[in-house]
């Protein structure tokens, strides 16, 4: 029996991911609508996450004069006393401009956008609170895409009271810049807050219970990176858990289990985030998430429902906006039949710490494991005319190249720009270039982008000299002992 649909996509969820599904079924000649809440159009990426964050992290970064200190010394800053309002005044401006982009894409593809809460009533039927009205909306699809994101977790230990103790949306509501601040998770946000804040003169402790932060990147760029923070009297905290958070009208108390007492204005907990799918009903379409909020999916983003598909922070790691967009896209293209590809394995990961990170491809760590030969060629910004006219002294880039096939095989970035500049060695990797490209090209003067050469340059002579030496050793007589 054929069935008729109000839709033939409904995404649930406006974030990145819900966008792009709602955008390739509709440029498809798909009738689709996104139900989301008003205030949260485009999503946590938009309003409390993503464009936030890094709105702030550049607002911090032209105040302090951080970048210029190189060049007119220690003391440079643009503004000598910097209040939240200087802060935020950009912020505000850039979420508004974004949310007003999303919804004239939604409106030029003929997306409807649904304001309210929405919930299952079936495999294919949606209900929905609709907003300010108190009204309900039954609506029916032929296939649904969630994409509702996360929501900071709050462990049973940690009181948060929107003042002192906050998670990583309510940080955004600071009064005031805290002259010391506790942040609990060496994750992507943890450590990006507490770089930022670091950077505004604030004395940041950052508590982890895991040995070491940002595990899955290379290790000696976190190390640099670590490095650049302790400069900034950052202290590090690492296995460590917290057992309580304790505040008052002054400041907090974190006890930790080894029974350390840290005192500070503020704590930010950012330990971990919640799918935001408590509230779908999502045994009524046959679903069930894990203690984390979170749905699995197969290779095409199918939950165990078929025409129901997850993308983006709700379905878990890589948790980034980048990442989630292309998997909107390539659900919203296999529900419909349409061919789609995706670079497996060359996604770049950004960090937007002050300093920056990037990578894209493997760690030295994953290419040992794996016992695959390789070489690793470096530049330091020092190196660079470009790194000394921006005063970055500190950036390094380093490249990972197979010793027998001269492929790349990983780029890492640290530094100014590191997040644009990854994007060089992705694109000759998706293109299965080689380090030859790169020793052959002319990169303009005086770039960042030099120290792509500069690297290529460094890891051929070392596979140079390993090729002469094998040569000479294969050819001379062996020893007599």
């Amino acid at each position: 029996m054929e069935h008729t649909y109000d839709f033939d996509l409904a995404v649930i969820g406006s974030g990145p991911g819900g966008q792009k599904a709602a955008i390739m079924a509709a440029k498809l000649g798909h009738k689709v609508c996104v139900i989301d809440s008003k205030s949260m159009v485009g999503g946590v990426c938009v309003n409390t996450g993503t464009i936030p964050s890094k709105t702030l992290r550049e607002a911090v970064l032209y105040l302090t004069g951080m970048q210029l200190r190189d060049l007119y010394g220690a003391s440079y800053r643009v503004k000598e006393e910097i209040t939240i309002s200087d802060l935020l005044a950009r912020q505000q401006h850039v979420v508004g401009r974004e949310t007003e982009v999303i919804r004239s894409q939604l409106m030029r593809n003929h997306i409807e956008l649904v304001a309210g809460h929405a919930s299952f009533l079936d495999p294919h039927t949606l209900t929905v609170e609709i907003e300010g009205l108190g009204a309900l909306r039954t609506l029916t699809a032929d296939h649904i895409v969630i994409g509702t994101g996360t929501m900071p977790a709050h462990p049973p230990n940690v009181d948060f009271d929107d003042v002192r103790v906050l998670d990583s949306d309510q940080i955004l509501t600071l009064d005031t810049v805290p002259g010391s601040l506790v942040v609990v998770g060496a994750g992507v946000i943890g450590v990006e807050y507490a770089s930022i804040f670091a950077a505004l003169g604030t004395r940041v402790t950052l508590v982890e219970k895991r040995d070491n932060m940002l595990d899955f990147c290379d290790p000696e760029i976190v190390e640099s990176l670590k490095f650049h923070l302790r400069d900034h009297t950052m202290s590090f905290r690492f296995g460590e858990e917290v057992s309580s958070v304790e505040s008052s009208g002054r400041g907090t108390i974190t006890t930790l289990a080894s029974g350390k007492k840290i005192a500070a204005e503020v704590v930010m907990h950012s330990a971990g985030r919640q799918g935001n799918t408590a509230k779908l009903n999502l045994d009524l379409a046959g679903l069930k998430a894990d203690n984390r909020g979170r749905l699995v999916v197969n290779e095409h983003y199918q939950t165990e429902v078929p025409h129901i598909y997850a993308v983006g922070d709700v379905i878990g790691f890589p948790a980034l906006a980048a990442t989630s967009m292309d998997q909107g896209r390539l659900a919203a293209a296999h529900a419909f039949h349409e061919p789609a590809n995706e670079l497996h394995g060359l996604q770049p990961i950004g960090i937007y710490t002050i300093p920056e990170i990037s990578f894209c491809g493997k760690t030295e760590g994953e290419l040992t494991r794996e016992s695959v030969p390789f070489e690793v060629g470096i530049s330091r910004y020092r190196e660079l005319a470009r790194g000394q006219i921006i005063g970055d002294s500190y950036g390094m880039l380093k490249l990972i190249v197979h010793a027998d096939t001269r492929e790349i095989l990983g780029v890492h970035v640290f530094g100014s720009n590191a997040t644009e500049l990854v994007h060089i060695g992705q694109a000759i990797m998706g293109c299965g270039g080689t380090v030859d490209y790169l020793v052959d090209t002319v990169m303009n003067y005086p770039t960042l982008s030099e120290a792509y050469k500069v690297a290529a340059l460094d890891v051929s002579n070392k596979l140079r000299a390993v090729a002469r030496f094998t040569m000479e050793m294969a050819t001379s007589e062996p020893s007599m002992l």
